[in-house]
């Protein structure tokens, strides 16, 4: 890798209540020069909300954290009381009012936690839970638990993780997600990826992140991308990005995708459908056209999981097929490579489509080894949204 890894001269069109922040960056030799991103976790201090919205978001803050930064924030239409990154970020009442989804683990993930920190669903696939913050707070976020101050589902010395993935064989790829691997600092990350890279068993590493929407500058670090590209020659690394809307996709989110791609990783993206923000076929045809602009990989459509405060983001499964449908109708093949999935706590359901009265998924990853590609039919109801509402 030569000495000079990314050049970057313009700045952003940010918001103007933000337009003292951008970058400054030119050639980037040995050590980034680049202005921090602030980041804000109380909601009276976001400036484009008036008094008494912050007043009446407090309670809702109170129960599930907010966490955002002058980047993210820039990029909300705040005259748009129905912004679809406003609607990602910010708090809303409905949060509180939500009785229909309780469950703080509604996967239950603690059903596959084998060692702290480490989650073994799938036969081929281990999940590390690498930290416990994130570059913003999705407010549909299905994790939201590791937000909690009396959480612990992560741990920082992964020792018994590794042991373990160590002696399964089976496993043939580690996802390190959270939280937001990339939160932490870019050289601890380095060392984890150095540890897996080792295991001769792991064909590839997938580093799950919203980072490249949240704050891509967060990539413009020496150690990180030097470490990413030499670990790569040895053990593939996915980076599995979560762009939910194509307002997130920036002229910066685009240079730093192209100097990771340059670096021979490959970019994904998974996004869950979620009510006010993606929910129209118009908004995912555009979306997975810029990803492919960016040579991103869809990946997923998540059906949005029934975590506590989630329902008012929900979308009903008849509607998330009729929007994918209507949206691929409008695209060529190469781009309609996402599948429509639920995270069941049983495995990831394929929501595979109708037919007449009938929806029909599918099982395309199972933790049992007798679900594996059982297909289940049932009458195609209005107010589904989870496999449950089906029972």
């Amino acid at each position: 890798m030569s000495d000079t890894l990314f050049t970057l001269n313009s700045k952003l069109n940010f918001n103007p209540i933000y337009n003292n922040i951008y970058i400054s960056c030119k050639k980037i030799k040995k050590e980034s020069i680049i202005e921090k991103i602030k980041y804000i976790t109380k909601i009276h201090k976001v400036e484009g909300l008036s008094d008494s919205e912050k007043e009446a978001l407090q309670e809702v803050s109170k129960k599930y954290k907010f966490r955002s930064n002058d980047y993210y924030l820039s990029l909300i239409d705040w005259n748009d009381p129905n912004d679809p990154i406003r609607n990602i970020i910010i708090p809303k009442e409905d949060e509180l009012l939500d009785t229909r989804y309780t469950e703080l683990d509604a996967s239950a993930e603690h059903l596959y936690t084998v060692a702290k920190g480490l989650e073994h669903k799938y036969k081929d696939t281990a999940l590390i839970l690498y930290n416990d913050v994130c570059g913003g707070y999705c407010r549909f976020c299905f994790r939201k638990r590791l937000f909690i101050d009396d959480n612990d589902d992560v741990v920082n010395d992964l020792t018994e993780a590794l042991k373990y993935i160590k002696e399964h064989k089976e496993i043939q790829n580690v996802l390190i997600t959270g939280g937001d691997p990339l939160v932490a600092p870019g050289s601890k990350l380095i060392k984890l990826l150095d540890e897996l890279a080792k295991i001769e068993h792991l064909d590839f590493i997938r580093i799950g992140t919203k980072m490249l929407a949240f704050n891509p500058r967060v990539f413009l670090n020496d150690t990180l991308l030097e470490g990413l590209e030499r670990i790569n020659k040895i053990k593939k690394i996915k980076i599995m990005g979560h762009f939910n809307h194509p307002n997130e996709i920036t002229s910066t989110t685009k240079e730093v995708v192209d100097k990771l791609k340059s670096l021979g990783l490959n970019i994904y993206n998974q996004t869950p459908l979620i009510k006010n923000v993606n929910d129209s076929s118009e908004t995912i045809a555009k979306l997975l056209k810029e990803l492919n602009k960016l040579n991103i990989i869809p990946y997923y459509f998540f059906q949005m999981r029934p975590t506590a405060g989630n329902f008012s983001y929900a979308v009903p499964i008849k509607k998330g097929i009729e929007i994918i449908n209507e949206a691929y109708a409008s695209l060529p093949g190469l781009v309609k490579t996402a599948r429509y999935v639920m995270s069941h706590k049983t495995g990831k359901i394929e929501i595979v489509g109708s037919y007449e009265d009938k929806v029909i998924l599918k099982y395309h990853r199972a933790a049992k080894e007798e679900d594996a590609n059982r297909i289940l039919m049932f009458e195609n109801k209005e107010d589904a949204y989870w496999l449950e509402d089906y029972l």
